[in-house]
């Protein structure tokens, strides 16, 4: 078998971003949503509640985001123990995403900008399942449709990255506000509630959106419940208004990695079949006598070896190409990672 080794110059370095649908249904726009009975009722319901593109019961259900409340004093769920005030699920969740986002556990979050600013003492939370987003969430395309409760109609938020000029962070985590608006824009000048600040928080490196209750209260009328004892619990109150809406669309982004290798070979090189009906195993003489002088071979497969000589990587030509000593070939190919 002949060996060729590739040059350092044979190698290019690629990085492209990729966009795709967030949800595994393949459609940009989720429009059906469905929980489990089993996870609600079971321990891991008194901290989320995941949301399912069909039946969770159904062969082909998947997670595709999950529900949970926050709550700095613990309320909106009940306690771990009656005589520990402050110290539930909801207040677990709020200590989890404050270290998780903020990064300090003496910071508050905080909704809006500018002149209209809220502290966020509670508040929802979108996970979207990691595998639906893969690297991170695509600004511009989170659109999300509430319903509001006792007919005060919808509202469809969106991230405002359109709006916003200089990249803003918490942490280390990028942040963009969540407006009333579509498609990454505002529907008014800033999209916020009045004394309100804004409708949340929408974090695409980590997959997460955090919901602002009191915009959303004053909007259409979902409020949390802060009773130790909610009925319906706030995931469900969310669910309602997610369901109720119909539309939450969403992309992914990652960064693919591409190695670039070029393979040349010369008049000179590689005119010889390796098939062993070509050469007469007795003899070890090319059967063929037109094929001595002017061998004529179809490459099909380019194998890429380490300095062991084992097989590492094979690339398939979409059609065979010819090779004799009148040509040359140079074969493109590419790795992603």
């Amino acid at each position: 078998m002949g060996f060729k080794r590739l040059d350092a110059e044979d190698f290019v370095v690629s990085a492209d971003a990729v966009q795709g649908v967030a949800w595994s249904t393949g459609a940009p726009t989720l429009t059906s949503f469905f929980t489990s009975s089993v996870q609600e009722a079971g321990s891991s319901g008194n901290y989320y509640l995941s949301v399912y593109q069909t039946a969770s019961t159904d062969a082909t259900a998947a997670v595709q985001f999950d529900i949970a409340y926050a709550d700095s004093e613990g309320s909106g769920s009940t306690l771990f123990n009656s005589g520990i005030p402050g110290k539930s699920p909801s207040s677990t969740v709020y200590g989890q995403y404050r270290s998780l986002v903020l990064e300090d556990e003496n910071a508050n979050f905080e909704f809006g900008d500018g002149t209209n600013v809220v502290t966020g003492s509670y508040f929802w939370v979108l996970s979207v399942e990691r595998s639906r987003y893969k690297e991170k969430l695509f600004p511009g395309t989170f659109n999300l449709t509430l319903s509001g409760s006792g007919g005060f109609g919808t509202v469809q938020l969106t991230d405002n990255s359109n709006d916003t000029t200089v990249q803003t962070f918490l942490g280390s985590n990028r942040v963009l506000q969540i407006v009333s608006g579509s498609n990454g824009s505002a529907y008014s000048s800033t999209g916020y509630v009045t004394d309100s600040g804004s409708y949340g928080l929408f974090l695409p490196d980590i997959g997460t959106v955090l919901l602002n209750p009191y915009a959303i209260s004053q909007s259409i009328h979902v409020d949390v419940n802060r009773s130790f004892t909610p009925s319906p619990t706030n995931p469900v109150t969310l669910y309602s208004a997610i369901s109720g809406g119909a539309a939450f669309q969403l992309n992914s982004e990652e960064t693919i990695t591409s190695d670039y290798v070029f393979v040349r070979s010369r008049n000179s090189e590689f005119n010889y079949s390796e098939n062993p009906s070509f050469i007469s195993g007795s003899t070890g003489e090319v059967i063929y006598s037109q094929f001595i002088n002017s061998p004529q071979v179809y490459v099909t497969t380019v194998g890429m070896y380490n300095d062991a000589n084992e097989l590492v990587a094979v690339a398939k030509l979409s059609k065979p190409l010819l090779k004799d000593f009148t040509k040359e070939s140079l074969i493109r190919v590419k790795l992603d990672f």
